[in-house]
């Protein structure tokens, strides 16, 4: 029996895409290579769902940098008041937290997934689990790899949404990029987003502070900003980002919340120069010159006894100046007061892509038409991370799934002639 919509991909963009298309009336067949459907939603769920975030929609559509033109239309059709009004729908009221962000109300993934999967299978949407994408056969047909064996699924219409490549564990491995390049699609390198960075620390350091967190500091980084109609990014001149927040000083280097909202950056550093420079701000409460002033007064009294008892630096922090500082500068109150407010930091390489949160390239939007479908495969669709964009932590990745699955699933109503609301 013939389908009308084969989709490709269990996670929230292939969910997403089939609830429109079911919505409309459309036959839908979701198919995926796991046992169970959401897995990496459910492992990003573990620690607080971050369904979406509560900043002004200009500011929100922003955080998608060089994507955001593009991504705008589709945003808003489907953004953050959307994604807070669908989980409503299926029951789960939302709370926006302290730092603008959207959780459910009890911050657990499960209920809103079992609540998600019992409706779409209510619409007469089938799952099929551990089924792999094997690409087509000679006419043309998906073709899937099961513990059975090898089957096809005949549809009208097709949609990937395959994820990227972190995580592949849960099933985004990328195995997806050489079967669309075989029939001509560019596919633009899967790189690591909202990841760790390396960096060699002594094994002084490594022994003592491995893991230890670096809490209340601010960090510095330099952002090229998005290409203009009139310029190419490379000529544009960089722009200083400061953030305030923590983040963790790892065996390999940095990692944590602030490392993940500067990785874009210090990644696309590294590709051009070999090396991405960052400055922690150890005390952004503190003015330099105040700081200056209160180490002139240190007089034969240790450097860390009075650190920690005049200026409340201790541990990590302290060992970090001890790191990265020679030790003239740890002499002299000017120098040092200005270390603390900025201190350099060089990373050499983001860490492996299976480790990341989520990747960077992917199916450009220059392959897509306006609905989100393959100009090099007419009846193929393509949504979520799979996509040739990117986004930092904050429910900004799974708001853009979510997005562009609608968007595609309406993109293949309008390819089958129904009419999707």
């Amino acid at each position: 029996m013939i389908r009308d919509l084969a989709v490709v991909g269990a996670g929230p963009a292939g969910l997403m895409a089939a609830e429109v298309a079911s919505a409309a009336g459309l036959a839908v067949d979701v198919f995926d290579a796991m046992p169970s459907a959401g897995r990496k939603f459910l492992l990003a769920g573990k620690g607080g769902l971050n369904l979406t975030h509560a900043e002004p929609l200009a500011d929100f559509v922003g955080r998608y940098r060089e994507r955001a033109d593009v991504l705008a239309p589709w945003l808003l059709a489907f953004g953050p008041a959307q994604v807070r009004a669908w989980a409503g729908d299926l029951g789960i009221e939302t709370f926006v937290g302290s730092s603008g962000r959207v959780f459910p109300l009890d911050f657990k993934a499960a209920p809103l997934l079992r609540a998600w999967l019992h409706r779409l299978r209510a619409r007469g949407v089938r799952l099929h689990m551990r089924h792999r994408w094997a690409g087509w056969d000679d006419s043309g047909v998906p073709v899937f790899e099961t513990p059975a064996g090898r089957v096809a699924a005949p549809a009208r219409a097709m949609l990937l949404a395959l994820g990227g490549a972190s995580w592949p564990h849960l099933g985004s491995d990328g195995a997806w990029v050489p079967r669309l390049q075989a029939i001509g699609v560019p596919v633009r390198a899967l790189r690591s987003a909202n990841c760790g960075f390396e960096r060699p620390w002594s094994a002084h350091l490594r022994s003592r502070h491995a893991g230890a967190p670096l809490k209340g500091i601010a960090l510095a980084w330099d952002e090229r900003p998005p290409p203009s109609a009139t310029a190419a990014r490379d000529d544009v001149a960089p722009q200083r980002v400061v953030r305030r927040g923590e983040c963790v000083l790892s065996d390999y280097g940095l990692e944590g919340s602030l490392v993940y909202a500067a990785s874009a950056a210090l990644r696309d550093a590294i590709e051009r120069e070999g090396v991405a420079r960052c400055w922690i701000d150890l005390l952004p409460a503190r003015d330099e010159a105040d700081l200056a002033h209160a180490l002139a007064g240190r007089g034969r009294r240790s450097l860390a006894s009075y650190l920690r008892s005049q200026l409340g630096l201790s541990g990590v922090k302290v060992a970090l100046l001890h790191e990265l500082l020679p030790r003239t500068l740890l002499a002299d109150p000017v120098q040092l007061a200005a270390a603390i407010k900025s201190l350099p930091v060089k990373l050499f390489a983001p860490r492996p892509l299976a480790e990341a949160i989520s990747s960077a390239g992917g199916v450009p939007f220059e392959a897509l038409d306006e609905s989100l479908m393959l100009r090099a495969r007419p009846g193929v669709f393509c949504a979520g991370e799979m996509l040739d964009w990117e986004a930092p932590t904050g429910g900004y990745l799974l708001t853009a799934c979510l997005s562009t699955g609608a968007a595609a699933g309406r993109g293949a109503c309008r390819w089958l002639g129904v009419s999707s609301s």
